[in-house]
């Protein structure tokens, strides 16, 4: 019943708000008050759904730098929540199918999301290229899940290396983060969500300097074990 309500109450901002806002930032090319919308929509989000976020090591980010955030990814509810407690406007890489959805798909170019084409190696060079070059010119932040996909099993699986890329490319630092809670709320798969509760734990920053193409496995395990200790910690 709270994800019907939360949808009927999305259907109405994108009425009443979405449709004239987003004609009004395509006019003025000015993105800001699109993105104060979806953050309106993100934060009242757990209150309609019943959902207690606990938020810890939030302290060690800098709001003024930007970074690559690497979060594990158990669910749906991951990539709003996240998008509401990162203390910095980050963008995200998608696939571009999306970016054909009537409107939402003008919203998210305006907004600057990355389209990739992730049927090959190609498209995904592209867009990361794209991403790095974003955060050096407008200081962007990025969200990434380096798993590439929700997890069907809670487990967090192999990390892909496309994030990593766009951090040695850009030079930002990593910020590992934990995701503990939605799987068990809103598994893969399932379209309702359960009340209760959920963590997300920010790990210090991972500086990217002295890691090379050649040596990234390293820098691949460091944030993963980073990421599994979040999880292992009760």
């Amino acid at each position: 019943m709270r994800t019907i309500i939360l949808l009927i109450v999305y259907v109405v901002l994108v009425l009443v708000a979405g449709l004239p806002i987003l004609f009004f930032s395509f006019l003025t090319h000015r993105p800001e008050p699109l993105l104060a919308l979806v953050k309106f929509a993100m934060r009242i989000s757990p209150a309609v759904l019943g959902l207690r976020l606990k938020v810890f090591g939030r302290e060690s980010i800098d709001p003024h730098k930007n970074y690559v955030f690497m979060a594990n990814h158990l669910s749906f509810l991951d990539g709003p929540l996240l998008f509401l407690v990162i203390p910095q406007p980050v963008r995200v890489i998608l696939k571009r199918e999306i970016f054909r959805i009537p409107f939402v798909g003008i919203g998210m170019k305006m907004v600057d999301f990355v389209p990739v084409d992730r049927r090959g190696v190609k498209g995904g060079k592209k867009a990361i290229q794209k991403a790095a070059q974003l955060m050096k010119e407008r200081g962007y932040s990025f969200l990434i899940f380096p798993e590439g996909t929700r997890s069907r099993t809670g487990e967090m699986q192999a990390f892909r290396r496309g994030g990593f890329f766009l951090a040695l490319e850009s030079g930002a630092p990593i910020v590992p983060i934990t995701v503990k809670g939605t799987f068990e709320l809103m598994p893969r798969g399932s379209f309702f969500c359960r009340p209760g509760q959920i963590e997300v734990i920010f790990h210090p920053p991972v500086s990217t300097k002295g890691y090379t193409p050649e040596n990234m496995p390293e820098l691949i395990e460091l944030v993963r074990k980073k990421i599994l200790t979040g999880l292992e910690h009760k």
